[in-house]
């Protein structure tokens, strides 16, 4: 290993990865920076680089447009350094666009492992440029592999890729293909991995989370008992889960491990029952308000379910806005996430007659405001109480992380970065707490 360092072009090789989008995003980001500083390369943050490599992301046309933006300045950054495209927005572009654009390296989903060697291959003098697979029958396992977390003091750590259920506003499924589960064993590896290095919480992302297990292998419950095992894991967080994934087994397997932090992030999109349908969401909101009383029962009234909904889609008149208004407030949820409707062409509802932008922006607003009531009806609950954050910032007298339940906290004391901090809540603001750090 040390001869093919001491031999490989990258090495001295400044590196720059960037990530724009969701957690899965975030993690390939991070292993293809391991990767890189496995061939002797240095990842840098900012500064001069000799090779760019964007994680993209197309969820909506605002996010294809952030990554144009994003290579041609990197293309004005440096003339005559290597830019690299990965990922959903990279898996949909075409010849053209690409050759347009200026991009050295395009590598779509499936193929994300072959980064680096397609670097190595371009640096010395190979004249492969694009690298793309047929998403939509390969069941192949991504082979990357995250030694530690380089940008956060938890580590995302990606266990699933690829959805089938196509909801009809999305095209993420066209773009990152059918379901895969990642091998126990392969996971397992990085976790310890990642837990030696000094990094004791992990989140388990994915692109439908909940279809882990799936196509054989252990479930996603299975999964939870298991790192559960893992010596020096102290937290355990899912990513996004959609409602419609989560059976009995998960729950107990949630209420059962004690690593596992009581906060999940369920999608809703929308409380109308006629807009559901017409998103093929695959639940309607009485399905996801009975699930909320399930989880509260597994896990207790002080568990914090934040979401994700969709405003402005065809057909959502005013009742159905205030239908999902009304499913928020019902439901007690905590963070809310709101978006306004994005068409993608090739999905079912890019040809369904839309909304203004101008009626879903301001509902969008509406949603935001009522997010921040529910958020701090829900962290208004905790102060008086102590609670254990993970240190992600120690400074100047105060350290600030978050609770499990993934409440932000500052508080006034001494820290050390990635330990656990008993905090005394004594206020709250914004929805975010204040409080002191406890001997």
């Amino acid at each position: 290993m040390i001869h093919d360092i001491e031999t490989s072009c990258l090495k001295g090789k400044r590196i720059l990865v960037k990530a724009l989008g969701c957690r899965t995003n975030l993690y390939e980001a991070e292993a293809i920076a391991s990767s890189f500083e496995a061939s002797g390369a240095a990842v840098i943050e900012d500064g001069p680089w000799d090779v760019a490599v964007l994680l993209s992301c197309s969820v909506t046309a605002q996010a294809d447009r952030k990554c144009r933006q994003m290579i041609r300045r990197l293309k004005r950054e440096n003339e005559d350094g290597l830019v690299v495209a990965v990922g959903c927005w990279a898996q949909g572009l075409s010849c053209e666009e690409i050759q347009g654009l200026g991009i050295d390296l395009t590598v779509g989903n499936r193929k994300k492992d072959q980064v680096v060697p397609l670097v190595e291959g371009l640096l010395t003098g190979g004249n492969v440029h694009i690298v793309k697979a047929n998403v939509t029958d390969d069941a192949r396992w991504e082979e990357l592999f995250l030694d530690r977390p380089r940008l956060r003091t938890r580590a995302f750590v990606k266990v699933q890729d690829g959805c089938d259920h196509f909801c009809s506003y999305c095209i993420i499924p066209f773009l990152r293909g059918k379901p895969v589960s990642r091998p126990w064993d392969d996971l397992k590896n990085e976790i310890v991995s990642v837990v030696e290095s000094g990094c004791p919480e992990v989140v388990l992302t994915g692109v439908h989370l909940g279809l882990y297990g799936r196509d054989g292998g252990p479930s996603l419950a299975d999964v939870l008992r298991g790192i559960g095992e893992i010596p020096g894991l102290l937290r355990i967080r899912l990513g996004s889960l959609e409602p419609f994934s989560i059976g009995e087994d998960l729950l107990n397997a949630m209420r059962d491990v004690p690593q596992f932090c009581h906060h999940l992030h369920l999608p809703l999109q929308s409380g109308d029952d006629g807009v559901l349908a017409a998103m093929r969401r695959g639940h309607t909101s009485s399905d996801y308000l009975h699930l909320l009383d399930r989880i509260r029962g597994a896990l207790g009234e002080d568990v914090h379910i934040s979401t994700d909904v969709l405003l402005g889609f065809p057909g959502e008149d005013s009742l159905a806005f205030q239908n999902t208004l009304d499913v928020l407030r019902i439901g007690a949820l905590g963070r809310i996430h709101a978006f306004p409707f994005s068409p993608r062409r090739g999905t079912y509802a890019y040809s369904m007659p839309r909304q203004s932008r101008a009626v879903a922006e301001d509902r969008c607003r509406i949603t935001i405001d009522l997010g921040h009531e529910l958020l701090e009806s829900y962290s208004r609950r905790w102060i008086g109480d102590v609670a254990p954050i993970l240190v992600e910032e120690a400074s100047d007298g105060s350290v600030s992380g978050y609770t499990p339940h993934f409440l932000r906290v500052t508080a006034v004391g001494e820290g050390a970065p990635s330990s656990i901090s008993r905090i005394k809540i004594t206020s709250m603001e914004k929805g975010d707490l204040k409080g002191e750090v406890l001997p």
